[in-house]
């Protein structure tokens, strides 16, 4: 379904992207993400708004720079209902009917994967922010377009494992690992990742459970994985089972020394729910929280949307923008091929810091996070801004 063949409609858009410019003087971007459907909360928090506040904010500074003309942004956008065919249908409808310039990712590690062969088909650079699979060096090969944001799940599961084992051996933790992962592709991904890491690492998996994408009642998971008394509990979660499985812990009185949840731990909804008892729970991702650049990101993201970015992959998806808007104006023209080129090889600068993609994915991002005081801090890998975890997790409150 169309929203409409502008955003300059729409009544926040409106806002965005007042003082447009001729049709022949934009550049025509568009997106096709989920406005409903299971995948519409964590669109809504992690992509839409940044793809909203980086056009505005390139409009604002009078549009982009092509080859000294500059440019306003005009966008199509498309909601693809959290389904894969949808989807497909509205970015060969961008890029055969409206004849966008650039196309923006959609939303999910299933939706980017189902949808590279079509950006690759028409010649589209694919920033697949979303995204997370062991499969990615190897689709790179195939499809050059396409770049990977945040990590791989054997890098994550790395980073966790990592964390986990020097808690064992600090005499933080015992042994027993409590697993359930969504049943899509990210969740097969990180889980089976993860059974391979705590295997090697001598961890004993005392639950394991897999459930259905769009699953309303995690009683049962919490209840079982209780059963099993583990010292750590982890699961591959998208934002609305991670906020269902932290709140059935919560009324079940299940509290490991080590709570890791999400896709949608880093949300401010997350801490905004659950307040103190938000502290101390682990999650992907995270951020160097004290970052000047990065606080600057977050008060702007708040004074345009009225709401704070995750702490994860808000702020990369915002720098990857960042990156894509450097490399056509360092091609100087609406060449998608160069424009490719030039994210795959050049240096840019972004508010998480200087990029420079190794073999077609970003290497700088956060494994694993924590909750500590206001801030979703990065725990894993150790890199600048790293914090020590709190283990165990404080009581829920």
């Amino acid at each position: 379904m169309r929203l409409g063949t502008t955003i300059f409609a729409a009544a926040l858009a409106s806002a965005l992207f007042a003082g447009g410019a001729q049709a022949q003087d934009t550049v025509k971007i568009g997106w096709a993400l989920p406005k409903s459907g299971p995948g519409a909360p964590g669109a809504a928090i992690t992509t839409l708004p940044n793809y909203q506040v980086w056009v505005k904010d390139v409009n604002d500074a009078g549009g982009l720079n092509v080859g000294g003309k500059k440019m306003k942004i005009e966008v199509i956008e498309y909601d693809d209902r959290s389904n894969s065919e949808e989807l497909i249908k509205a970015i060969e409808r961008l890029a055969t009917q409206d004849k966008v310039d650039f196309i923006l990712a959609p939303w999910s590690t299933g939706m980017n994967l189902a949808a590279a062969p079509i950006f690759n088909k028409y010649g589209y650079p694919h920033l697949a922010v979303t995204a997370n699979s062991n499969r990615s060096p190897e689709m790179v090969k195939r499809w050059p377009n396409l770049t990977f944001w945040l990590g791989l799940p054997s890098e994550i599961i790395d980073g966790l494992v990592t964390t986990l084992d020097t808690l064992r051996k600090d005499g933080k933790i015992g042994n027993k690992v409590a697993m359930a992962a969504v049943g899509d592709q990210f969740g097969i991904e990180q889980s089976t990742a993860a059974r391979e890491g705590f295997k090697k690492a001598g961890f004993e998996v005392v639950y394991d459970k897999s459930y259905p994408f769009g699953t309303q009642d995690l009683q049962p998971i919490v209840k079982d994985a209780q059963a099993a008394n583990p010292d750590t509990f982890v699961a591959f979660s998208y934002p609305p089972d991670t906020i269902g499985l932290t709140d059935q812990s919560k009324i079940a009185g299940f509290s490991p020394k080590v709570f890791f949840v999400g896709v949608g731990t880093a949300f401010p909804l997350f801490k905004q729910k659950f307040g103190a008892s938000a502290e101390g729970v682990m999650g992907i991702g995270g951020s160097n929280a004290d970052l000047p650049s990065l606080k600057k990101y977050i008060e702007h993201h708040k004074a345009v949307m009225g709401r704070e970015p995750d702490r994860w992959a808000s702020p990369v998806t915002y720098a990857s923008l960042q990156v894509l808007q450097q490399a056509i104006e360092k091609v100087g023209k609406l060449d998608r091929e160069a424009v490719i080129k030039e994210i795959n090889t050049g240096s840019f600068d972004t508010i998480i810091g200087k990029i420079q993609l190794k073999d077609n994915h970003y290497k700088g991002v956060w494994a694993v996070g924590q909750w500590q005081g206001d801030n979703f801090y990065g725990v894993a890998p150790k890199q600048d801004g790293a914090r020590a975890p709190i283990v165990p997790k404080p009581a829920w409150q």
